[in-house]
């Protein structure tokens, strides 16, 4: 389950207020505590924000 500091994370992303280091520094402090199919989700919302 996405918790409410996973979801304002993920705005944050979007509204691209992190360089992409820092987002995957602040995406490794939590990522342990996610589903595949939740990092795979958000995965696919990095991808689209950075366009990596």
């Amino acid at each position: 389950m996405i918790t409410r500091e996973v979801r304002e994370w993920m705005q944050k992303v979007k509204r691209r207020q992190y360089s992409y280091d820092d987002a995957m520094y602040e995406f490794m402090r939590f990522s342990s505590f996610l589903t595949r199919e939740e990092m795979k989700m958000i995965k696919t919302k990095l991808s689209d924000s950075y366009k990596i």
